[in-house]
């Protein structure tokens, strides 16, 4: 482990390359004999350019110093080369940074993991994997950075880069990087299916149901036994999750026959649940008060109901109905990674599939009875447009970099989609069960970025409170060629 130091503010004069014999020499003589398979081959001072690169100074203790060079283009920093990985170990890399007068820490400051020797005369020099370490602000002027990755097989040797950006002030302290052998979070396959009402396609179901007694409503009883045969079906074929469509439990009218959860209606898919050690999402009418909900409920393998989401955008006939929308994006943790849940009109709104992701969804769930936007546009009987409902999916799990799961009560279109965005189960509207493996390989863009740590951190949450503004309709309220309230002075 390259230990950590104390941070010290210093306004060194050496050039760089007599700051880089200095710092290699310090840190070179402070790696303790147990880290000698991590080796520290050469540390220095890096930038794109020589119009670009930042006042850079180091402390004999090992911290760095990293100032803005008094214009907009400042970039770049230090980075620190090390031999000795070891392709498909994992480690943990941590630095901590002090920063003054920097105008937004989260904008201006990075540290990243090469897993190779980069040129420190440019941004860029070959294609090769790279990560983000993660930045967490401690106080108003403190970030730790810290990460835990896998080395990529064949990786010999790790650089890490201490960036300096868009701030033509301001300096920022950095300790020595920490790296350290660590034990990788396992990422199991998980197995999937997603269930429809097979019946109306002229399909039986394996496992006919009459449960009676529950106290409900003659219909709501009748939808218990048909959806409970469903799953079992689905049940034969081992998987870790089932979804199913929204609603399917509770109708067809929601404010006399919702179903409280728990309870008499949610207890035979607990007890399968429990039976099959399967993970349930169930599409219900919830009654919670004297409130009525359009909900998914989330059942564990020990037959608890762990979670329920309350749809938050309610569909315009809903939105009158007297059905209550719900106020939140929760995500559960489960043993095969975390659950979240989006419900039908939800999907209009690109914020819903992001505030799970941001809420750390590894999965999102979506309960659907169809898409307006992948319908006829314009006035008509309805016509499912297959091509729309895909680029809708496929855009929903690329964004969120999440897996999707679709429900829809027809059948057709329900469809298994990966963080890559590509469609690994697809029902045409001719079965009632379809099946698919989330993968659990990391996705990597060309340039060797992953794509999950460069879709968050590209993120500059200090520009987005026009999207929280209730005023603002967009396009509704915007009038002709009247220029943006936030764009930019020429």
């Amino acid at each position: 482990m390259i230990p950590f130091t104390t941070l010290s503010f210093n306004q060194g004069a050496q050039s760089p390359a007599s700051v880089s014999v200095l710092l290699f020499a310090i840190l070179l003589s402070s790696i303790p004999a147990y880290a000698a398979d991590i080796h520290l081959e050469n540390s220095e001072a890096w930038s794109p350019h020589q119009i670009a690169a930042p006042k850079t100074s180091a402390k004999a203790e090992g911290a760095v110093l990293i100032e803005g060079n008094g214009t907009s283009t400042c970039a770049g920093g230090w980075q620190f080369v090390y031999s000795g990985v070891i392709g498909g170990q994992t480690y943990r890399l941590h630095t901590h940074a002090g920063h003054r007068e920097v105008a937004n820490a989260r904008d201006s400051l990075l540290a990243v993991a090469l897993w190779g020797k980069w040129n420190p005369a440019t941004e860029r020099t070959q294609t090769i994997p790279y990560n983000y370490l993660l930045p967490k602000q401690t106080s108003p002027n403190e970030t730790d950075f810290e990460s835990v990755v896998t080395a990529p097989e064949g990786a010999k040797e790790l650089t890490i880069r201490y960036i300096f950006r868009w701030s033509a002030k301001g300096s920022s302290s950095w300790s020595v990087p920490q790296v350290e052998p660590a034990t990788a979070t396992e990422r199991k396959p998980v197995k999937v299916c997603v269930v429809s009402d097979g019946t109306k396609m002229g399909l039986k179901t394996k496992h006919p149901m009459s449960i009676q007694g529950l106290g409900l409503a003659p219909e709501v009883e009748k939808s218990i036994n048909l959806w409970a045969g469903l799953i079992l079906d689905a049940c034969d074929r081992k998987p870790q999750f089932i979804l199913t469509p929204e609603t399917i439990i509770g109708g067809p009218n929601p404010l006399e026959n919702a179903v409280t959860v728990p309870g008499p209606a949610t207890r035979p898919f607990e007890q399968i649940a429990r039976e099959h050690h399967v993970h349930l999402m169930l599409g219900v009418y919830e009654r919670a008060g004297d409130a009525r909900h359009n909900s998914t409920v989330l059942i564990s393998p020990e037959g608890k109901v762990i979670g329920v989401y309350r749809k938050v955008h309610l569909a315009t006939s809903e939105g009158w109905s007297g059905l209550t929308p719900g106020n939140s994006f929760p995500v559960f943790s489960t043993g095969i990674g975390r659950i979240g849940s989006i419900i039908c009109m939800d999907t209009m709104l690109p914020e819903s599939s992001r505030m799970l992701a941001l809420n750390g969804a590894d999965i999102i769930c979506l309960p659907i009875m169809g898409d307006l936007r992948a319908d006829r546009l314009s006035p008509g009987s309805p016509l499912f447009n297959e091509d729309r409902w895909k680029a809708i999916m496929r855009t929903r799990a690329l964004d969120s970099q999440a897996n999707l799961i679709v429900a829809r009560n027809s059948g057709q279109g329900s469809c298994i989609i990966d963080r890559r965005g590509d469609i690994i189960a697809w029902n045409e509207g001719d079965k009632s069960i379809i099946e698919a493996t989330l993968p659990t390989e990391e996705v990597r863009y060309w340039d060797g970025g992953a794509v999950g740590e460069t879709t968050f951190l590209l993120r500059r949450p200090h520009l987005y409170h026009t999207s929280t503004d209730d005023a603002v309709l967009g396009p509704l309220t915007a009038k002709p060629n009247q220029p943006s309230a936030t764009a930019p002075t020429p």
